[in-house]
Protein backbone atom coordinates (compact mmCIF):
# COMPACT_ATOMS: atom_id res chain seq x y z
CA UNK A 1 0.00 0.00 0.00
CA UNK A 2 2.35 2.16 0.93
CA UNK A 3 4.35 1.44 -2.36
CA UNK A 4 1.35 2.09 -4.61
CA UNK A 5 0.46 5.49 -2.35
CA UNK A 6 3.98 6.56 -2.97
CA UNK A 7 4.30 6.27 -6.79
CA UNK A 8 0.39 7.21 -7.34
CA UNK A 9 1.91 10.52 -5.58
CA UNK A 10 5.14 10.55 -8.11
CA UNK A 11 2.56 10.28 -10.97
CA UNK A 12 3.04 13.29 -13.41
CA UNK A 13 -0.35 14.92 -13.96
CA UNK A 14 -1.07 16.08 -17.47
CA UNK A 15 0.27 19.37 -18.18
CA UNK A 16 -1.91 21.96 -20.08
CA UNK A 17 -0.60 24.16 -22.90
CA UNK A 18 -0.93 27.60 -22.66
CA UNK A 19 -1.94 29.08 -26.28
CA UNK A 20 0.60 30.58 -28.91
CA UNK A 21 2.32 33.84 -27.00
CA UNK A 22 1.71 33.30 -23.43
CA UNK A 23 3.19 31.33 -20.90
CA UNK A 24 7.18 30.45 -21.11
CA UNK A 25 8.81 32.64 -23.52
CA UNK A 26 10.94 30.17 -24.35
CA UNK A 27 8.04 28.39 -26.32
CA UNK A 28 8.90 27.94 -29.84
CA UNK A 29 5.95 30.76 -32.24
CA UNK A 30 4.23 28.43 -34.86
CA UNK A 31 5.94 28.80 -38.26
CA UNK A 32 3.64 30.76 -41.14
CA UNK A 33 3.82 28.45 -44.44
CA UNK A 34 5.68 30.29 -46.70
CA UNK A 35 4.13 31.61 -49.90
CA UNK A 36 5.14 30.61 -52.92
CA UNK A 37 6.47 33.09 -54.66
CA UNK A 38 4.60 33.46 -58.15
CA UNK A 39 6.50 32.47 -61.33
CA UNK A 40 8.09 35.27 -63.89
CA UNK A 41 7.12 35.78 -67.11
CA UNK A 42 8.86 33.07 -69.59
CA UNK A 43 10.56 34.40 -72.87
CA UNK A 44 7.53 33.25 -74.96
CA UNK A 45 5.39 35.61 -73.50
CA UNK A 46 7.55 38.70 -73.56
CA UNK A 47 8.36 38.24 -77.56
CA UNK A 48 4.90 37.64 -77.86
CA UNK A 49 4.00 40.96 -75.93
CA UNK A 50 6.85 42.46 -77.92
CA UNK A 51 5.42 41.16 -81.42
CA UNK A 52 1.79 42.25 -80.51
CA UNK A 53 2.66 46.18 -79.10
CA UNK A 54 5.56 46.66 -81.36
CA UNK A 55 4.49 47.75 -84.15
CA UNK A 56 1.19 49.74 -82.40
CA UNK A 57 4.19 51.10 -79.95
CA UNK A 58 6.86 52.46 -83.05
CA UNK A 59 3.35 53.89 -84.92
CA UNK A 60 2.61 55.54 -81.87
CA UNK A 61 6.04 56.50 -81.08
CA UNK A 62 6.79 57.78 -84.86
CA UNK A 63 3.10 59.34 -85.92
CA UNK A 64 2.10 61.21 -82.65
CA UNK A 65 5.34 61.62 -80.18
CA UNK A 66 7.73 62.42 -82.67
CA UNK A 67 5.88 65.09 -84.40
CA UNK A 68 5.08 66.47 -81.40
CA UNK A 69 8.16 66.84 -80.49
CA UNK A 70 9.94 68.37 -83.60
CA UNK A 71 7.06 70.77 -83.77
CA UNK A 72 7.84 71.95 -80.16
CA UNK A 73 11.22 72.54 -81.17
CA UNK A 74 10.88 74.38 -84.37
CA UNK A 75 8.81 76.34 -82.29
CA UNK A 76 11.65 78.20 -80.81
CA UNK A 77 12.77 79.31 -84.31
CA UNK A 78 11.31 82.07 -86.41
CA UNK A 79 11.08 79.72 -89.46
CA UNK A 80 9.60 79.93 -93.03
CA UNK A 81 10.11 76.25 -93.92
CA UNK A 82 13.09 76.31 -96.17
CA UNK A 83 16.55 74.37 -94.92
CA UNK A 84 17.25 73.84 -90.87
CA UNK A 85 15.72 76.63 -88.48
CA UNK A 86 18.88 79.07 -86.92
CA UNK A 87 17.04 82.02 -85.97
CA UNK A 88 16.83 80.69 -82.30
CA UNK A 89 13.65 83.22 -80.57
CA UNK A 90 12.73 81.14 -77.43
CA UNK A 91 9.40 81.46 -76.14
CA UNK A 92 8.90 84.74 -78.25
CA UNK A 93 6.08 82.61 -80.71
CA UNK A 94 4.37 80.91 -77.72
CA UNK A 95 4.34 84.69 -75.78
CA UNK A 96 2.98 86.32 -78.83
CA UNK A 97 0.19 83.46 -79.35
CA UNK A 98 -1.21 83.98 -75.93
CA UNK A 99 -1.18 87.77 -76.24
CA UNK A 100 -2.67 88.01 -79.75
CA UNK A 101 -6.54 88.66 -79.81
CA UNK A 102 -7.43 86.65 -83.20
CA UNK A 103 -6.49 83.27 -80.94
CA UNK A 104 -8.05 84.35 -77.52
CA UNK A 105 -10.89 85.22 -79.88
CA UNK A 106 -10.53 81.77 -81.69
CA UNK A 107 -10.31 79.78 -78.89
CA UNK A 108 -13.69 81.52 -77.28
CA UNK A 109 -15.38 80.44 -80.95
CA UNK A 110 -13.91 76.39 -79.52
CA UNK A 111 -14.78 77.19 -75.62
CA UNK A 112 -18.68 77.96 -77.87
CA UNK A 113 -18.32 75.06 -79.78
CA UNK A 114 -17.32 73.00 -77.05
CA UNK A 115 -20.70 73.78 -74.86
CA UNK A 116 -23.17 74.07 -77.14
CA UNK A 117 -22.46 70.54 -79.29
CA UNK A 118 -22.96 68.92 -76.10
CA UNK A 119 -26.05 70.87 -75.18
CA UNK A 120 -27.56 70.38 -78.67
CA UNK A 121 -26.08 66.99 -79.84
CA UNK A 122 -26.86 65.40 -76.69
CA UNK A 123 -30.61 65.66 -76.23
CA UNK A 124 -31.44 65.32 -79.74
CA UNK A 125 -29.49 61.86 -79.63
CA UNK A 126 -30.95 60.74 -76.13
CA UNK A 127 -34.67 61.52 -77.86
CA UNK A 128 -33.78 59.91 -81.12
CA UNK A 129 -32.05 56.60 -79.78
CA UNK A 130 -34.90 55.73 -77.13
CA UNK A 131 -37.22 56.17 -80.34
CA UNK A 132 -35.28 54.02 -82.24
CA UNK A 133 -34.64 51.67 -79.38
CA UNK A 134 -38.67 50.52 -79.26
CA UNK A 135 -39.90 48.42 -82.22
CA UNK A 136 -41.40 50.24 -85.14
CA UNK A 137 -42.30 49.79 -88.82
CA UNK A 138 -38.88 51.18 -90.78
CA UNK A 139 -36.34 50.91 -87.78
CA UNK A 140 -33.84 50.10 -89.79
CA UNK A 141 -34.13 52.78 -92.45
CA UNK A 142 -34.31 55.38 -90.01
CA UNK A 143 -31.59 54.41 -88.47
CA UNK A 144 -29.37 54.20 -91.18
CA UNK A 145 -30.60 57.77 -93.27
CA UNK A 146 -29.60 59.22 -89.06
CA UNK A 147 -26.26 57.81 -89.53
CA UNK A 148 -25.18 59.17 -93.11
CA UNK A 149 -24.23 62.81 -92.82
CA UNK A 150 -21.71 61.50 -90.38
CA UNK A 151 -20.15 58.92 -93.14
CA UNK A 152 -20.12 61.75 -95.57
CA UNK A 153 -17.34 63.71 -96.48
CA UNK A 154 -16.39 66.86 -94.32
CA UNK A 155 -15.64 68.00 -97.67
CA UNK A 156 -18.90 67.31 -99.20
CA UNK A 157 -21.05 68.88 -96.37
CA UNK A 158 -19.13 71.90 -96.21
CA UNK A 159 -19.54 72.71 -100.22
CA UNK A 160 -22.98 71.72 -100.24
CA UNK A 161 -23.87 73.95 -97.17
CA UNK A 162 -21.83 76.64 -98.45
CA UNK A 163 -24.07 76.51 -101.69
CA UNK A 164 -27.12 76.04 -100.01
CA UNK A 165 -26.61 79.00 -97.84
CA UNK A 166 -25.67 81.81 -99.72
CA UNK A 167 -27.40 84.97 -100.11
CA UNK A 168 -28.74 83.31 -103.18
CA UNK A 169 -28.87 79.86 -102.33
CA UNK A 170 -31.59 77.20 -101.98
CA UNK A 171 -32.36 77.49 -98.41
CA UNK A 172 -33.24 81.10 -98.78
CA UNK A 173 -35.20 80.57 -102.08
CA UNK A 174 -37.13 77.60 -99.72
CA UNK A 175 -38.27 80.30 -97.15
CA UNK A 176 -39.53 82.32 -100.28
CA UNK A 177 -41.36 79.48 -101.19
CA UNK A 178 -42.94 78.99 -98.47
CA UNK A 179 -44.21 82.56 -97.15
CA UNK A 180 -41.10 82.99 -94.63
CA UNK A 181 -38.89 85.01 -96.39
CA UNK A 182 -38.66 87.33 -93.92
CA UNK A 183 -36.59 84.68 -92.07
CA UNK A 184 -34.13 84.84 -95.52
CA UNK A 185 -30.70 86.11 -94.33
CA UNK A 186 -26.74 85.94 -95.10
CA UNK A 187 -26.23 82.56 -93.12
CA UNK A 188 -22.47 82.72 -93.23
CA UNK A 189 -21.42 86.52 -93.79
CA UNK A 190 -23.47 87.92 -90.45
CA UNK A 191 -21.14 87.84 -87.68
CA UNK A 192 -24.71 87.50 -85.38
CA UNK A 193 -25.37 83.95 -86.42
CA UNK A 194 -22.01 82.49 -88.81
CA UNK A 195 -21.45 80.50 -85.20
CA UNK A 196 -25.16 79.58 -84.96
CA UNK A 197 -25.09 78.39 -88.65
CA UNK A 198 -22.05 76.11 -87.76
CA UNK A 199 -23.31 74.88 -84.49
CA UNK A 200 -26.28 73.57 -87.30
CA UNK A 201 -24.12 72.22 -89.44
CA UNK A 202 -22.29 70.58 -86.80
CA UNK A 203 -25.24 69.18 -85.12
CA UNK A 204 -26.80 67.87 -88.57
CA UNK A 205 -23.62 65.95 -88.99
CA UNK A 206 -22.15 64.47 -85.58
CA UNK A 207 -25.44 63.35 -84.23
CA UNK A 208 -26.11 60.59 -86.19
CA UNK A 209 -22.33 59.36 -84.56
CA UNK A 210 -24.24 60.10 -80.86
CA UNK A 211 -27.52 58.22 -81.88
CA UNK A 212 -24.98 54.79 -82.81
CA UNK A 213 -23.29 54.72 -79.10
CA UNK A 214 -26.57 55.70 -77.60
CA UNK A 215 -28.27 52.51 -78.86
CA UNK A 216 -25.22 50.52 -78.76
CA UNK A 217 -25.50 51.49 -74.90
CA UNK A 218 -29.32 50.70 -74.80
CA UNK A 219 -28.80 47.02 -75.84
CA UNK A 220 -26.57 46.07 -72.90
CA UNK A 221 -29.42 47.69 -70.63
CA UNK A 222 -31.74 44.47 -69.75
CA UNK A 223 -35.36 44.74 -70.19
CA UNK A 224 -36.44 43.33 -66.98
CA UNK A 225 -35.49 46.39 -65.09
CA UNK A 226 -37.91 48.77 -67.00
CA UNK A 227 -40.90 46.01 -67.08
CA UNK A 228 -40.16 45.81 -63.33
CA UNK A 229 -40.58 49.61 -62.68
CA UNK A 230 -43.48 49.36 -65.21
CA UNK A 231 -45.30 47.00 -62.93
CA UNK A 232 -44.25 49.09 -59.74
CA UNK A 233 -46.09 51.71 -61.65
CA UNK A 234 -43.47 53.97 -63.14
CA UNK A 235 -44.47 55.84 -66.12
CA UNK A 236 -42.43 55.86 -69.29
CA UNK A 237 -40.47 58.97 -68.83
CA UNK A 238 -39.60 57.87 -64.82
CA UNK A 239 -38.31 54.51 -66.56
CA UNK A 240 -35.92 57.05 -68.51
CA UNK A 241 -34.79 58.59 -65.86
CA UNK A 242 -34.49 56.34 -62.97
CA UNK A 243 -33.03 53.74 -64.98
CA UNK A 244 -32.16 54.02 -68.28
CA UNK A 245 -30.16 57.34 -67.88
CA UNK A 246 -28.03 56.14 -65.17
CA UNK A 247 -27.29 52.81 -66.98
CA UNK A 248 -26.63 54.65 -70.04
CA UNK A 249 -24.10 57.52 -67.85
CA UNK A 250 -20.63 55.36 -69.22
CA UNK A 251 -21.09 55.97 -72.87
CA UNK A 252 -22.88 59.32 -72.52
CA UNK A 253 -19.11 60.11 -70.74
CA UNK A 254 -17.38 58.57 -73.50
CA UNK A 255 -19.19 60.45 -76.22
CA UNK A 256 -19.07 63.80 -74.64
CA UNK A 257 -15.17 63.03 -73.88
CA UNK A 258 -15.07 62.70 -78.03
CA UNK A 259 -17.30 65.39 -78.43
CA UNK A 260 -14.92 67.55 -76.47
CA UNK A 261 -11.43 66.96 -78.16
CA UNK A 262 -13.23 67.20 -81.76
CA UNK A 263 -14.58 70.47 -81.09
CA UNK A 264 -11.33 71.51 -79.82
CA UNK A 265 -9.64 70.11 -83.02
CA UNK A 266 -12.29 71.71 -85.16
CA UNK A 267 -10.86 72.44 -88.61
CA UNK A 268 -12.39 71.31 -91.97
CA UNK A 269 -15.97 72.23 -91.88
CA UNK A 270 -14.79 76.01 -90.75
CA UNK A 271 -12.07 76.01 -93.30
CA UNK A 272 -14.04 74.54 -96.26
CA UNK A 273 -17.44 76.83 -95.85
CA UNK A 274 -15.57 80.31 -94.86
CA UNK A 275 -12.57 79.82 -96.10
CA UNK A 276 -8.80 80.83 -94.23
CA UNK A 277 -9.47 84.75 -94.08
CA UNK A 278 -13.05 84.91 -93.99
CA UNK A 279 -13.78 82.75 -90.83
CA UNK A 280 -11.86 85.48 -89.06
CA UNK A 281 -14.46 87.82 -89.58
CA UNK A 282 -17.59 85.95 -89.82
CA UNK A 283 -16.93 85.08 -86.69
CA UNK A 284 -16.52 81.13 -86.79
CA UNK A 285 -12.90 80.85 -86.56
CA UNK A 286 -11.37 78.20 -84.48
CA UNK A 287 -7.38 77.48 -83.25
CA UNK A 288 -6.54 75.01 -85.93
CA UNK A 289 -7.87 78.05 -88.71
CA UNK A 290 -5.44 80.21 -87.16
CA UNK A 291 -2.61 77.57 -87.05
CA UNK A 292 -3.19 77.66 -91.14
CA UNK A 293 -3.82 81.08 -91.46
CA UNK A 294 -1.18 82.29 -89.51
CA UNK A 295 1.66 79.61 -90.07
CA UNK A 296 1.68 78.31 -93.30
CA UNK A 297 -0.26 80.89 -95.24
CA UNK A 298 1.79 83.51 -93.81
CA UNK A 299 5.21 81.87 -94.23
CA UNK A 300 5.88 81.28 -90.43
CA UNK A 301 6.12 77.86 -90.06
CA UNK A 302 7.64 78.27 -86.61
CA UNK A 303 4.74 79.98 -85.25
CA UNK A 304 2.43 77.30 -87.02
CA UNK A 305 4.15 75.12 -85.19
CA UNK A 306 4.14 77.10 -82.05
CA UNK A 307 0.30 77.04 -82.65
CA UNK A 308 0.01 73.45 -82.93
CA UNK A 309 1.90 72.51 -79.36
CA UNK A 310 -0.73 74.88 -77.83
CA UNK A 311 -3.40 73.21 -79.14
CA UNK A 312 -2.09 69.70 -78.23
CA UNK A 313 -1.39 71.15 -74.93
CA UNK A 314 -5.14 73.01 -74.36
CA UNK A 315 -6.59 69.39 -75.82
CA UNK A 316 -4.24 67.17 -73.26
CA UNK A 317 -4.74 68.95 -70.42
CA UNK A 318 -8.56 68.73 -70.81
CA UNK A 319 -8.46 65.60 -71.09
CA UNK A 320 -6.51 64.72 -68.64
CA UNK A 321 -9.00 66.79 -66.21
CA UNK A 322 -11.99 65.20 -67.96
CA UNK A 323 -10.92 61.59 -67.42
CA UNK A 324 -9.64 62.38 -63.50
CA UNK A 325 -12.94 63.81 -62.39
CA UNK A 326 -15.55 62.22 -65.24
CA UNK A 327 -13.87 59.06 -66.26
CA UNK A 328 -12.21 57.94 -63.58
CA UNK A 329 -15.60 56.09 -61.85
CA UNK A 330 -15.25 54.12 -65.51
CA UNK A 331 -11.99 53.02 -65.75
CA UNK A 332 -12.09 52.22 -61.39
CA UNK A 333 -14.76 49.92 -62.18
CA UNK A 334 -12.69 48.10 -65.40
CA UNK A 335 -9.87 47.55 -62.97
CA UNK A 336 -9.10 44.14 -61.94
CA UNK A 337 -8.97 43.02 -57.92
CA UNK A 338 -5.42 42.99 -58.00
CA UNK A 339 -5.16 45.98 -59.44
CA UNK A 340 -7.25 47.79 -57.20
CA UNK A 341 -5.48 46.70 -54.30
CA UNK A 342 -2.11 48.11 -55.28
CA UNK A 343 -3.88 50.88 -56.02
CA UNK A 344 -5.62 51.14 -52.27
CA UNK A 345 -1.96 50.52 -51.16
CA UNK A 346 -0.84 53.32 -52.38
Amino acid sequence: MHTRASSAEHEVTPRKFAPAGAGDASSPAPVAPARRRPRGVGWRVRAEIALLVGPALVMFLGFVIFPVVMATYYGFFSWQGYGPPTDFIGLRNYLTILQDPAFLEALGHNGFIVVFSLVLQGPVAILLALLLNRRMRGQSLIRVLIFVPYVISEVVVGTGWSLMLQTSGAFNAFLEQIGLGFLANDWLSNPDIAIWTLMGIITWKYVGFAVILFLAGLQGIPEELSEAAAIDGASFWQIQWRITLPLLGPTLRIWAFLSIIGSLQLFDLVYIIWGQYIAATAGTSTMATYMVSEGRNAGNFGYGNAVAVVIFVISLVVALIYQRFVLRRDTEGALTDGKKDKRNRR
